[in-house]
């Protein structure tokens, strides 16, 4: 089964149980994550209440596999800032998009902007 790299907001719409949380689970077993999406998920957690470690504890317990972000990984996100800037794409958005790249791998995202992303990878919004 090929993998899927989740985005950010498709792992907070699991955590929270929100509508396409069911979509993110059933790719959980197959499914990856950039370190920088990580960093994303922590923060928000952190931002609606919890503490570093809890936020550490919740996120752990997602059974995803982090992908590093190295220099190429870089080099790639910072490629799709032209073609991704009309639809306001974050850094978080690119990280994930270039690790699609990288894999050759689908993406999921509660994003309607991003899964409007012309980048070469199919991106399927949960939601």
């Amino acid at each position: 089964m090929a993998e899927i790299v989740l985005d950010s907001s498709a792992v907070l719409a699991l955590l929270a149980s929100e509508k396409g949380a069911e979509r993110v689970r059933a790719a959980l077993s197959t499914s990856v994550m950039s370190a920088v999406n990580v960093s994303e998920v922590i923060a928000k957690l952190m931002e609606r209440g919890a503490t570093s470690d809890q936020a550490d504890a919740i996120m752990n317990r997602v059974p995803v596999r982090v992908a590093t972000f190295d220099r190429d990984d870089a080099n790639a996100t910072g490629r799709l800032r032209p073609t991704t800037r009309d639809l306001g794409l974050s850094l978080g958005d690119r990280a994930c998009l270039a690790l699609a790249l990288r894999l050759g791998a689908d993406v999921l995202t509660t994003d309607r902007e991003m899964a409007k992303a012309k980048v070469g990878v199919k991106i399927d919004s949960v939601r």
